[in-house]
């Protein structure tokens, strides 16, 4: 049987690859808004982080998400990108790498 390609993205973060679905896509529209993209299809500049939620504390310390998008990215972001990679992290402990 024909084994499909993985689709890799690097994490912004540690600048390692990973399988696209371990990781969390936040996007900058047109308008300047950085938003968390759940479903991987919003419209605009894309940049990817890990779920582990000490990935995600350091993409704060860092500024990491200010630097892939050129731009300030609030700090209450950055607190909403925390809470959801920890309530991802515990989904998937929850029910396994098989459900989103």
């Amino acid at each position: 049987m024909h084994q499909r390609k993985v689709p890799m993205r690097k994490d912004i973060v540690s600048g390692d690859m990973f399988p696209k679905k371990d990781l969390i896509r936040v996007v900058k529209n047109k308008e300047n808004e950085v938003t968390i993209d759940p479903t991987g299809k919003q419209n605009g500049r894309g940049a990817y982080v890990t779920i582990d939620t000490a990935t995600a504390k350091k993409a704060q310390h860092e500024h990491s998400l200010d630097k892939a998008f050129g731009m300030k990215v609030d700090d209450a972001f950055y607190e909403e990108l925390i809470a959801y990679v920890d309530h991802q992290q515990a989904r998937r402990e929850l029910f396994g790498d098989d459900h989103k």
